[in-house]
């Protein structure tokens, strides 16, 4: 978008919400760049020059805005919407890939050159892995900064720089600011805002786009959390999270414009990766306008947008984990499912302490749960085949589950599991793999509610209608799924 000139002068001039994260806008006599819902007078359309990331910005020299803090915009929709491998790529440095492996590490994980990577995204976001993470270290750094009393040198071990001096020109490079003075400046907010968060916690917003509708979204996760590893408590979603270099507990409270984020983590260089996949989680870099108006070109669900505007597609911290979920829930209530899964925990997580709430245990990784016996699994034989085979192609690395998956692939795989029909693999696609246009057209709850609202009502013949929903059919099925009364479609009291 950011080629389209005039569009995007005339969001700058309208401070659209809607377009932060889609580009940015560099201000050549301020060497400033913002957000397009930048609150300041906007500078004359000769003096603007607009860029499709943060990090393409940063290396042509220019300075993040004070005001509008564009480093904490949502993230593009566009990565999250795509499986080709400039927008996998994207994912896997959004969760710290090339901190933690390198841009061979990333490379290799798309089966791609570092070359070519680097050439798709120069070409495509005007910066290449490198600067992209250096750009996802710097925001990190400044969270740490400012939500944390870590000492300088550990702020910027943990957000990944190499040095502390690296550490230090980088963050006076970005925000036109030391160190010292981000946090000055901070701290002076949050004695104006009732105090800094609690020791050994670190609080922060999560921005989206609007409009957002959390009914289904925490109704979702709440119905459906395993005990232990998810609760729902005091107004909040809360979950343990297995993380690289430890675990954390994240709690998430939705509100108006922002979704608040309280992170408990035993090692702060898992921030980048803990945040990232809790936006994941919730799709809060979906962008709902583009969605909703697609849908609503179909006259039997223009209703139900128009009613509930904004429903985000309910994901997941971990795709393996959901993958084995799935297997649990087939063909048994909730609840059921709920138990099942919550043994398994028992029986092979590892515990964690939680000083403010009931979370006991991380969900136990494909690796735990190799070992095993399925003789003790309360399931049909059949279904006890079906998990034992997908952990054993999980474990082995047969099949490959997460923000690299290339989709089609992912579906190809699981297919030749047994045990393994179209509305397993299409949850897993949608709400483990994230891809936007998954249709359960077998799901009992979608063809309830396509018969309520006079849509065709076999599979095949849903799925034709459906054709006009692409390439949103996942959010089509939280609008249907959204018409039963059903405790996963209402935000928990």
């Amino acid at each position: 978008m950011h080629t389209d000139t005039e569009r995007c002068v005339r969001a700058v001039r309208s401070k659209d919400a809607r377009f932060d994260g889609w580009f940015f806008t560099a201000v050549l006599t301020t060497r400033i760049y913002c957000r397009p819902s930048c609150p300041v007078v906007p500078p004359k359309p000769e003096n603007m020059v607009f860029y499709p990331s943060a990090a393409a910005c940063q290396q042509a020299g220019f300075r993040a805005c004070k005001r509008c803090r564009p480093d904490t915009s949502p993230g593009s929709p566009e990565w999250n919407a795509r499986a080709d491998a400039v927008a996998r790529a994207m994912r896997l440095i959004r969760d710290g890939v090339v901190d933690r492996e390198g841009v061979p590490g990333l490379a290799a994980r798309l089966g791609y050159s570092t070359r070519q990577i680097e050439r798709q995204l120069l070409a495509e976001l005007g910066a290449g892995p490198l600067a992209l993470a250096r750009a996802q270290r710097a925001q990190t750094a400044r969270l740490l900064i400012e939500t944390t009393a870590l000492p300088m040198a550990d702020v910027a071990f943990a957000a990944g720089f190499a040095s502390v001096r690296t550490f230090n020109d980088t963050v006076r490079e970005v925000f036109a600011l030391a160190p010292s003075e981000l946090r000055a400046r901070a701290t002076r907010s949050a004695r104006g805002a009732g105090g800094p968060p609690a020791p050994g916690v670190i609080a922060l917003r999560l921005p989206y786009r609007a409009p957002l509708n959390p009914d289904n979204l925490f109704g979702h996760l709440a119905a459906t959390a395993v005990p232990g590893v998810e609760e729902w408590r005091d107004g909040a979603y809360r979950r343990t999270l297995d993380l690289p270099h430890g675990h954390g507990i994240v709690a998430l409270t939705p509100h108006p414009d922002h979704i608040a984020c309280r992170l408990s983590l035993t090692d702060p260089r898992d921030l980048t990766l803990a945040i990232s996949r809790c936006r994941w989680m919730l799709d809060l870099d979906a962008d709902p306008v583009a969605v909703d108006d697609q849908l609503r070109t179909d006259p039997l669900l223009a209703p139900l947008v128009d009613k509930a505007p904004g429903r985000r597609v309910p994901r997941t911290v971990d795709a393996a984990e959901f993958a084995v979920r799935a297997v649990l829930g087939q063909q048994v209530s909730t609840a059921a499912a709920r138990t099942h899964a919550a043994r398994l925990v028992a029986a092979h997580g590892t515990a964690v302490d939680d000083p403010e709430g009931g979370l006991t245990h991380l969900f136990p990784g494909p690796g735990r749960l190799a070992a095993l016996d399925p003789e003790a699994l309360a399931l049909p034989r059949s279904r006890r085949t079906t998990l034992t085979t997908l952990i054993g192609a999980l474990a082995g690395g047969s099949l490959r589950l997460g923000p690299d998956s290339d989709w089609d692939e992912a579906r190809a795989g699981l297919s030749l599991l047994p045990g393994f029909g179209p509305w397993t693999v299409e949850v897993i696609a949608m709400r483990a793999l994230g891809d936007p246009d998954a249709f359960l057209a077998t799901d009992l709850g979608v063809r309830r509610a396509a018969a309520v609202l006079g849509l065709p009502a076999t599979p095949a013949a849903l799925t034709a209608r459906a054709a006009a929903w692409r390439p949103w059919r996942a959010y089509a099925v939280q609008y249907l799924w959204a018409t039963d009364s059903h405790p996963v479609n209402h935000l928990p009291a």
